[in-house]
């Protein structure tokens, strides 16, 4: 059985809230949500060690 790699397609900042898409091969900021957040926030991802990587 082979199983698939998941990778996560959009994160979001606890400290600033600022919202990212991947797009294009790079993490851009999400404009339809307009929250870029603080440029100067050393970003800490809602992309943990509970993103499961493998569907089940």
């Amino acid at each position: 059985m082979t199983r698939e790699l998941r990778t996560p397609d959009r994160r979001e900042c606890h400290r600033c809230g600022r919202l990212e898409v991947w797009e294009d091969g790079s993490w851009r900021v999400h404009e339809d949500e307009g929250r870029a957040g603080n440029r100067f926030c050393i970003h800490e991802w809602d992309i943990n060690g509970s993103f499961p990587p493998f569907e089940d």
